[in-house]
């Protein structure tokens, strides 16, 4: 099974659906990982903050799949924000992980009270640059923080990460990162505390195509031509995760699921997001 990729706008492209690692440890991402590529996933999601990059490597290294077939992403955080101190950052992930390159590397939130995600951002730059990671992007920026990154830089982010799923749409955020060029990537895009996999429409909908709610929400991320990483390190729900591609959401479907959405208040404030 082959799992379709989006370009980017380095050259380079990202497999639509790929694995979330927090808050699993070491020891639990190491198995979630093997178990994730040796099923056919080819996208893995860490970050310094996460604590488990020594583990995310551990795994990438034990499944035997060649490093150039996993898309590998990681993100820095306030620690690492300002002057050039992302060099140092990336080089310590780079090393717990055990790569020469991550694919992908994320501001891992604007934090602007602070006001670095500018000079953070040209470091990121530098890093590209070098090669030690193929393509640069953010987490949590909102449209005010992505228009600052531009004017500034004239560097366009790759990608976007931000916390989307049926309850939390954030079509504003999507239209300005389509227009722009910038992919949308989802974070907690199974909802929080488990309450959306309990919708009776989600069950209604699966219903229809032999799938069940957890599945229906990945294609509806899937459908609306986002990146999506749900976590788990059970076996059986990494392959149900993946076993997404033999069915699309029609009109109706679509619709239904669209009267889930909570509003434009729902969701964490990317200002101050843990994730």
């Amino acid at each position: 099974m082959t799992i379709p990729r989006i370009a980017l706008n380095s050259g380079t492209s990202i497999p639509q659906l790929g694995l979330g690692t927090s808050p699993l440890n070491d020891a639990e991402v190491e198995r979630a990982v093997i178990e994730a590529l040796e099923i056919g996933y080819r996208h893995i999601d860490t970050a310094v903050r996460y604590g488990n990059e020594v583990g995310v490597g551990r795994g990438i290294s034990d499944s035997g799949v060649p490093r150039e077939e996993v898309f590998v992403t990681t993100k820095l955080d306030g620690e690492f924000q300002g002057d050039d101190r992302a060099i140092a950052g990336l080089d310590a992930s780079l090393d717990r992980l055990g790569l020469d390159y991550v694919d992908l590397l994320l501001i891992h939130w604007p934090l602007p009270a602070r006001d670095d995600f500018v000079s953070t951002w040209k470091t990121f730059a530098k890093l590209q640059t070098a090669g030690r990671t193929r393509a640069i992007g953010v987490s949590n920026f909102k449209p005010a923080h992505l228009d600052r990154l531009i004017a500034d830089t004239g560097i366009t982010p790759a990608v976007n990460q931000i916390q989307l799923n049926p309850y939390v749409t954030r079509h504003e955020q999507r239209e300005y990162n389509a227009e722009h060029g910038i992919v949308t990537e989802s974070w907690s895009p199974l909802g929080a505390g488990g309450d959306l996999l309990t919708s009776s429409l989600l069950a209604r909908i699966g219903a229809k195509y032999d799938k069940t709610p957890g599945q229906v929400v990945i294609r509806w991320h899937l459908d609306n031509g986002l990146v999506v990483i749900p976590k788990s390190q059970n076996a059986e729900r990494l392959a149900q995760n993946l076993d997404v591609f033999d069915f699309a959401l029609d009109a109706d479907d679509l619709a239904e699921i669209a009267t889930l959405d909570q509003g434009p208040g729902a969701g964490v404030d990317s200002d101050a997001s843990g994730h």
